[in-house]
């Protein structure tokens, strides 16, 4: 007990991990955001699918599932969450979107600043800005994550696969400003391009010239 810093003296000490199993505990608390209003987020289950596993000791039975949480303020996330039970594959979804969550910029706080278009494997999509009280016109997935991300006035077309995973992934690799994790693949999953080889550590100044926006240190 000495060893885990156990203070006799002290009648309000209380450890600093717990007892409970990891299904048992708070959302928040499992994300690492301790008295940040987790209940408050808007949170949109996309996709549940059932997923099997082939190993040399036969087939494993998974329940995966994606979700996109939200403040609807510019702050959106989208997590994935796979075990045997569905409860269990939802929580895991939700704390992952919460640890995912970024920032997005919008113009007057309810729609994109420019047209604007891309590609995620087969998929492909367009997105123009439009006036107030225009709505959201688009997709029912997309909707979702547009609404969590608190954009409120936009239309959108979709070309190619209208696979949902593939749809959810694309339009947040499209909103997200600087999507591309530095030096830790192409920020969905994938090895990325080894361009920057020799060139040694870059400074601050042209991290956020890549990225496009300033770096903020949240450190304590």
């Amino acid at each position: 007990m000495a060893l885990d810093g156990f203070n006799f003296d002290d009648p309000n000490w209380t450890p600093a991990k717990s007892d409970l199993a990891d299904e048992e505990l708070q959302v928040n608390e499992s994300a690492g955001l301790e008295g940040y209003p987790v209940e408050q987020l808007m949170k949109f289950v996309l996709v549940r699918r059932f997923v099997v596993q082939q190993t040399g000791k036969g087939k494993i039975d998974h329940h995966q599932c994606f979700t996109v949480v939200g403040d609807g303020n510019g702050m959106v996330g989208l997590g994935m969450g796979t075990d045997t039970e569905p409860t269990h594959a939802s929580n895991k979804s939700h704390i992952a979107a919460i640890k995912n969550m970024d920032y997005v910029d919008r113009f007057e706080n309810r729609t994109i600043w420019t047209e604007m278009s891309g590609k995620f494997r087969s998929t492909q999509i367009k997105m123009r800005p439009r006036p107030m009280g225009f709505g959201l016109r688009c997709q029912p997935i997309l909707h979702q994550v547009l609404k969590a991300a608190g954009i409120k006035d936009i239309s959108a077309k979709i070309w190619g696969s209208r696979n949902p995973i593939m749809i959810m992934q694309g339009v947040l690799q499209m909103l997200q400003g600087g999507h591309n994790p530095l030096g830790f693949g192409n920020g969905i999953g994938g090895k990325g391009k080894r361009l920057t080889k020799g060139i040694g550590m870059r400074s601050k100044f042209q991290v956020e010239r890549e990225r496009g926006r300033r770096l903020h240190d949240f450190r304590k």
